[in-house]
């Protein structure tokens, strides 16, 4: 039985598409790249935002604040409202505090916006840790991430884990679990396909959110 959950935040616990493709379309424009279809996108939903621009549209180091400021200048007034909760979420959540789990939202996404998100759908309450980047982009990597959850819940990162587990959407929440002796538990609803999850190690993959539900609390 998991004690301890980890959750991602995009395409795990809500579906972002919206606000974080618009707020990248908007930022490149900026750079004089036009982006028409917010579709093509949705790989920024995921790894840290400098990695996606750097590797996906090629930013300059001299231009990544800029674009990053460019970004959030939209993203925190309007784009990280543009998000729904994943149709049986606050359920889950409810559920596993009721069973008596303790839970993590792992985000890499900037700690004061997943608190205003999580507040904004009225679920921060399930959580015992929120943790994200900030805005400097300290802590953007999934591992140190993990490692900081594990490290609030007073858990030995070279101890016995198995009743702690990941849960994400993308490669970079099964690598990072993998890299930290984790056990994983990845969602296909979101944005990482089952070849892309699979590939990084996915011990298990949940089609839904009762399927989700199910393995959590087996």
């Amino acid at each position: 039985m998991y004690k301890y959950i980890l959750f991602d935040l995009d395409g795990t616990i809500s579906d972002p598409k919206v606000g974080i493709c618009t707020s990248v379309q908007t930022a490149l424009k900026k750079f004089g790249i036009s982006v028409p279809d917010i579709n093509t996108l949705t790989p920024f939903i995921g790894p840290p935002l400098r990695d996606s621009f750097r590797d996906f549209y090629h930013i300059k180091p001299e231009d990544m604040e800029d674009c990053i400021a460019a970004y959030r200048a939209r993203f925190s007034t309007v784009g990280l409202f543009e998000n729904d909760l994943y149709d049986g979420i606050p359920e889950l959540l409810k559920t596993l505090k009721e069973n008596g789990r303790k839970l993590a939202l792992a985000s890499s996404k900037p700690r004061v916006f997943v608190e205003k998100i999580l507040n904004h759908f009225g679920i921060s309450e399930y959580f015992d840790v929120i943790m994200g980047s900030e805005l400097d982009g300290t802590r953007e990597n999934k591992s140190e991430i993990i490692a900081e959850c594990l490290r609030l819940f007073g858990i030995d990162p070279s101890g016995d884990l198995s009743k702690v587990v990941m849960v994400g959407d993308r490669k970079y929440d099964v690598e990072a679990a993998v890299a930290a002796g984790l056990p994983n538990i990845a969602v296909s609803y979101g944005y990482g396909s089952k070849e892309e999850l699979t590939k990084a190690g996915a011990e298990v993959i949940a089609g839904t959110v009762k399927e989700l539900e199910n393995i959590l609390l087996h």
